[in-house]
């Protein structure tokens, strides 16, 4: 739902050619709000930029069409549950004698063998199996629930690890001439993502880890990170506490030992101070800070013009605002166009396959191809 789409989003942006091959009823996701004049902009945010072909995978010639644009194709990602592709006849053994070039990733919640392989899997699942949530828990003074989860962390990140992957092999088949198989594992990206949690696991620590936490002013809240001593003594300087500097509590080592009673005078200073007045003491002192913001303010944010990090999106009529790649290079950036169901199919199957407008029309009588009225 999300794994997938977001990874062929960012390919998209590179410029990659995607064919997003959806069933006659459309990706389950274009009926997820927001919804802006009927157009999900849920779904319209991970796949801008994409071409809609949809096809019934349940007729024979379904299956025979998407065979016959592997066989053009650079790159086949899915993301079922492991045992789906092989029942509609699309798995890598079968691709490959299509194109033995190709490059065939597979995203799941945990692999494509063993016991796990079959259990279904969404983010929160995996969040919670890997340990993310027990170990963000460990960190929250007083709560004893597990965290809610809104945010998809899993799926946005093993999205991320599958492009990188899938760029590699696209590099790596250059050398070779030879395609090759990727199988990403939710679980695995949420392990990978716990270095700290990984390591003392294995050498428990006696003195919990550092928390960074809120600082509270007398209209809001606001974050600062003093992770090096020279990030603590500009600190205390902004603050005009050089006192702290040498304060014995806070001094070497024991500053670690009496996190909380610096986070408290932090509170102290701030209580009657604005927000704006705060960071505008630590920014000119160089110390890494930040406001607690609202993700609707950044998206009309000098920063976001700045940094070019939305385009508009054209759904039909209608126009909303989609996160461009988060990498910045030359020729990167994705198509501002998000597809009606199935609009492309005709298109895709004349350009790409050869197929006659007669042939066309015959798989949509059919219903083997589906197409927009």
């Amino acid at each position: 739902m999300i794994a997938g789409p977001y990874c062929t989003r960012l390919l998209a942006s590179l410029g990659a050619d995607v064919i997003k091959i959806e069933p006659p009823e459309g990706d389950y996701m274009r009926t997820r709000p927001p919804l802006r004049n009927g157009v999900s902009l849920y779904f319209g945010v991970l796949n801008a930029g994409k071409s809609s072909v949809a096809v019934d995978l349940k007729r024979a010639e379904g299956v025979a069409l998407v065979k016959e644009l592997v066989a053009k194709a650079d790159v086949v990602l899915e993301n079922f549950r492991p045992g789906v592709m092989k029942r509609l006849g699309l798995d890598h053994a079968v691709l490959a004698s299509v194109n033995p070039r190709l490059v065939f990733c597979s995203i799941s919640g945990y692999g494509q063998s063993g016991a796990s392989a079959s259990l279904p899997a969404y983010a929160p699942i995996v969040q919670a199996a890997s340990g993310y949530d027990l170990a963000n828990l460990s960190h929250q003074q007083g709560l004893e629930r597990p965290l809610n989860t809104g945010i998809m962390t899993a799926d946005y990140l093993t999205g991320v690890h599958a492009f990188g992957a899938i760029c590699a092999a696209l590099a790596q088949r250059e050398r070779t001439g030879s395609g090759t198989v990727i199988d990403c594992a939710m679980m695995d990206a949420m392990v990978g993502m716990l270095a700290y949690e990984v390591a003392e696991a294995q050498e428990p620590q006696s003195m919990p880890r550092l928390l960074y936490k809120a600082t509270r002013a007398k209209d809001g809240w606001f974050m600062l990170a003093p992770i090096s001593p020279a990030n603590f003594e500009a600190m205390a300087r902004a603050a005009g506490h050089e006192e702290w500097i040498r304060d014995p509590r806070f001094v070497g080592a024991a500053r670690i030992r009496n996190w909380d009673a610096m986070l408290k005078e932090l509170d102290r200073w701030a209580a009657d101070r604005t927000v704006k007045q705060c960071l505008e003491a630590m920014e000119a002192g160089g110390v890494p800070c930040g406001r607690y913001g609202e993700v609707r303010e950044l998206v009309s944010s000098p920063y976001a013009g700045e940094r070019g990090l939305f385009s508009e999106v054209e759904a039909g009529t209608t126009r909303f605002l989609a996160p461009n790649a988060p990498f910045k290079m030359a020729g990167a950036g994705a198509e501002p166009r998000l597809p009606v169901l199935g609009e492309d199919g005709r298109r895709v199957l004349m350009e790409v396959l050869g197929r006659t407008p007669q042939d066309v029309d015959r798989l949509i009588e059919e219903k083997t191809l589906c197409a927009p009225q």
